[in-house]
């Protein structure tokens, strides 16, 4: 089963068509159907706000030229209900071929399962080999489901949130408008930051925009976040006096709900956005009066929602997403993957592994073939086993009931920190006679939910600046779920695109993290007390003038704005080696934008990192790069310099490290980058014993004789 991908869906047009292409629903690579019978499943789901008046299959595929035609062809289910099957003919085998294929709107509910199941033969005889090479179909990721939807209303109810500001149906990157007063506060902006870190966590990997104006969006969807006095007066509840979440239509936008989370005080409106993104039960209706609340307790380091845990034994079944992940059926099995992520600064500081406690089961052969197991840590294979018989034990522990139990370590040097771990099963069909080998039940695999894997001996340290971990982890500010060691720094008069960066980048980091930065903080330029002891992002501001004055000599980037005789800003690491001053320093004349990275000023080991852009347009091109996978993997070293659709990194400043490396592992790692070192201690220290001994003795001896 695939889940969906990064990938978005094509825009609705004015008629209301909505083209979903597999690669919008997980099937970012050829679906490949293999034996004589082999099933695919995508899912596909339509918000709650439309309905389906039409809906059609576009399918690209090929086939082998090997099948038997009369008899081999494709079904086509939705929700098991079978809607169309493909014949396959002679003339096209080989070729890749379109068709498309009309579906029931009524099967098209809020979430579909659309199953190609293929039955191939390339035999009339009855003991055909479901191994054979000929069998098989190719279904292409830019196949599509073509949905025309039509808008329905919604009632104002609360009970349907996050609905219709986000739908998970929806594979749509979000873009939600944020409603903010010119003038607001440092409370109104942290209320503000905290909300867009729950849509961005929502929203995962469809990834997430905010749009910030004064105003009433005149076609979409937004939310409102301020105290009452603050809010327009036609939108304004009444009879609220404590801490309230209201839905009502937006009377600028027919159609649109406005989501307002608000109160008397700065405090109230605080409790709202509590209950809002901690999920308060029982919230329905157009109004909803609060009591005061607290945020929940704080969190640890390291105990994100969506990182692996770190600190002991991880069972399998803590990773999957649901327990049929952990199973895989037909006659060539479909890989097991798990998703691992971990911090970015986690290292073997000794080049130890990662234990892996395996426990699996899969259809046994009654003699032993070629059936494999294979295992892979990011495409790279980390150990194979033989699939035995029943009653066999090579290879690991084994039994007909219990399967296999087997022991091994991922290389360190495979880990990065968004892993995938593969099982990829192999079962072979038995072919020591003609009819023996052919298929009876589905063959099956699965790994066992109790299976475990183990980071424990893995400890945290970096060496910083390293754009690439914010880039890619939000590190270091994701450290704690919570963002309780983080200060966030604007204009003391941000522009709306300002605010767009800073809701857009915490609705980054609540993806990351899949948890609400319910205690980040926000501070303007001139507030320099409440920097010490946080690590510190700057939203705002431009290459040529930093945000924070007096940091102007920490920070490794510095723009002559009054240059003439460049269009573009081109550099390399040795450029930068000849800076003056530790900075460097660039002539543009064309608008920029531009992240760095330092270490704080005001407190050593603390992290700063900036995001600053010439106006509004390199604003968003400094967003859109950090939604670009080719892009964003070009952000890396202390200072990352954006013009248009290119990305140039260098390293400048100073380097310093975060984190801790236990003594212990220190004097092992030493002592196991320098053997001859360690040996030479070895013999110095033997001697050394030994002379102290000798000394011993001697004295003891002098002592008895004078005795």
């Amino acid at each position: 089963m695939l889940a969906a991908s990064a990938a978005a869906q094509t825009p609705a047009a004015s008629d209301g068509k909505v083209h979903i292409p597999f690669s919008a629903l997980g099937a970012y690579r050829t679906l490949s159907l293999r034996g004589l019978e082999d099933l695919r499943t995508v899912n596909v789901g339509v918000r709650r706000d439309r309905i389906v008046k039409a809906a059609r299959l576009r399918l690209t595929y090929s086939y082998s030229p090997a099948l038997l035609f009369p008899m081999s062809h494709l079904k086509v289910s939705i929700n098991d209900e079978v809607v169309a099957t493909v014949r396959f003919v002679a003339e096209n085998a080989g070729r890749t071929m379109t068709q498309e294929i009309n579906i029931d709107p009524r099967l098209m509910t809020d979430y579909s399962a659309l199953q190609l199941k293929l039955i191939a033969h390339y035999s009339m005889d009855h003991c055909e080999d479901a191994g054979n090479t000929g069998l098989w179909v190719d279904i292409s990721s830019n196949s599509e489901i073509v949905l025309d939807e039509v808008p329905i209303a919604l009632p104002n109810d609360l009970a349907l949130l996050p609905a219709p500001f986000f739908d998970e149906h929806d594979v749509n990157p979000l873009r939600l408008t944020f409603v903010l007063p010119p003038n607001a506060s440092d409370a109104n902006l942290r209320t503000a930051s905290v909300i867009a870190s729950w849509f961005g966590s929502l929203a995962d990997y469809r990834k997430a925009r905010f749009p910030v104006t004064p105003d009433l969006p005149k076609d979409d969807n937004a939310v409102l976040v301020g105290r009452l006095d603050d809010l327009p007066p036609n939108v304004r509840p009444a009879d609220v006096e404590g801490p309230a979440l209201v839905i009502v239509d937006n009377p600028a936008s027919p159609g649109h709900k406005l989501l307002i989370v608000t109160g008397k005080s700065a405090q109230d409106v605080d409790s709202a956005a509590y209950a809002l993104v901690l999920r308060k039960p029982g919230l329905s209706g157009p109004l909803a009066k609060l009591e005061p609340r607290e945020p929940e307790p704080e969190r640890r380091p390291y105990d994100a929602p969506r990182l692996t845990p770190v600190d002991r034994p991880v069972r399998f079944a803590e990773l999957a997403e649901r327990p049929e992940q952990l199973q895989s059926l037909g006659g060539v099995p479909e890989t097991i993957s798990l998703d691992l992520r971990v911090p970015v600064d986690l290292v073997s500081w000794n080049d130890v592994g990662a234990p892996l406690d395996l426990r699996y089961r899969y259809t046994a052969p009654s003699m032993q073939n070629n059936s494999a197991l294979s295992i892979e840590m990011n495409k790279q294979l980390v150990k194979s086993y033989r699939l035995t018989p029943n009653g066999d034990t090579a290879g690991g522990k084994s039994s007909a009931a219990r399967g296999s139990t087997v022991e091994l370590e991922i290389p360190a040097y495979q880990l990065a920190a968004a892993n995938q771990l593969d099982f990829r099963f192999n079962l072979d069909s038995e072919k020591s006679t003609l009819c023996s080998s052919a298929a009876g039940n589905p063959a099956r695999a699965a790994i066992d939910p109790d299976s475990t894997i183990d980071f424990s001996r893995f400890v945290h340290f970096a060496s910083m600046p390293n754009l690439a971990f914010f880039a890619n982890s939000g590190f270091p500010f994701t450290r704690i779920a919570d963002l309780a060691e983080t200060l966030v720094v604007v204009p003391a008069h941000p522009a709306p695109h300002e605010l767009e960066t800073l809701l857009t980048m915490l609705g980054r980091i609540g993806r990351w993290t899949g948890y609400p930065a319910l205690r980040v903080q926000v501070a303007r330029p001139a507030e320099s007390a409440r920097f010490a002891g946080k690590d510190v992002l700057l939203i705002g501001g431009s290459p040529a003038v930093p945000l924070v004055s007096a940091w102007s000599g920490s920070i490794p980037l510095a723009v002559d704005a009054s240059a003439r005789d460049m269009k573009r800003v081109a550099f390399s690491p040795g450029d930068a080696a000849q800076a003056a001053g530790g900075a460097l320093r660039l002539n543009a004349h064309a608008a920029l934008s531009a992240v760095y990275g330092f270490q704080s000023p005001v407190t050593k080991g603390r992290s700063v990192v900036a995001l600053v852009s010439s106006d509004a347009k390199t604003a968003r091109e400094l967003l859109d790069a950090f939604d670009s996978p080719h892009l964003v993997g070009l952000i890396r070293d202390d200072v990352a310099v954006v013009q248009r659709d290119s990305v140039e990194s260098a390293q400048i400043g100073e380097r310093y490290a975060v984190g801790h490396v236990p003594w212990r592992d220190r004097v092992w790692g030493f002592a196991s980058r320098h053997p001859v070192l360690l040996g030479a201690l070895g013999v110095l220290a033997g001697l050394l014993l030994a002379v102290g001994a000798f000394n011993f003795l001697q004295r003891l001896a002098q002592r008895r004789q004078g005795m």
